[in-house]
């Protein structure tokens, strides 16, 4: 894998999808923090049909946080770990009205600071609510960056840095978006879809299907 490659690659997926963004639902940074912290291990349309519950009732650290973890519980109960999660919502809300002015802090070292917020989920929200360019690893992205050779690594730091590296400049903000989408529907994880990929021609991966 090259830089023409890879430059080739991202063109071809920013002509399929100009502006790609997520599939989480959210009109707020801090509604995409908490439906971000739901969607560890759960699928964005779980996470979509609680939340569409839930921001209605309550949508700000001060309304969840009066909500309670039991009250919480109601509205995300059908979501995987929602009991540890309604834990870690629940504090993380106390945190930002406490000593963020109940904003969600556009930096990295705050946001990791929060109960339930790893880098992935840092990463997202520094990417899709703030516009910095920013690596979310995932499943999806793992693998599409280990199977095309965009970026291949051993674990999902790895990726992420070889990405920051080697993605052209130009195509960083929406790349994160890009790859997983692609994962997701595509180069999916049992049998990739490698007859309909946009491109086949460019990648780099040996087994590919029809």
């Amino acid at each position: 894998m090259n830089a023409e490659k890879r430059y080739q690659i991202f063109s071809r997926l920013r002509e399929q999808n100009p502006e790609p963004r997520t599939e989480l639902e959210y009109t707020s940074p801090f509604e995409l923090l908490i439906a971000v912290m739901l969607s560890a291990q759960a699928t964005d349309i779980s996470v979509n049909k609680a939340t569409r519950k839930l921001y209605p009732v309550a949508n700000t650290p001060e309304s969840i946080l009066a909500l309670g973890v039991d009250g919480l519980k109601h509205y995300i109960r059908t979501i995987g770990l929602f009991n540890t999660k309604a834990e870690n919502v629940i504090k993380t809300c106390r945190i930002l009205i406490e000593e963020h002015g109940s904003e969600v802090p556009p930096r990295r070292e705050a946001l990791e600071k929060l109960p339930g917020v790893g880098r992935k989920t840092a990463n997202v929200v520094l990417n899709t609510a703030f516009g910095q360019p920013a690596m979310a690893v995932d499943t999806h992205i793992f693998r599409v960056s280990n199977r095309t050779r965009i970026a291949p690594g051993k674990n999902v730091l790895e990726v992420e840095h070889k990405l920051m590296r080697h993605v052209p400049k130009e195509f960083l903000l929406d790349a994160h978006h890009w790859l997983i989408l692609h994962g997701r529907y595509v180069c999916t994880a049992r049998k990739p879809k490698c007859g309909s990929c946009i491109i086949e021609d460019l990648c780099e991966y040996k087994e590919k299907s029809e």
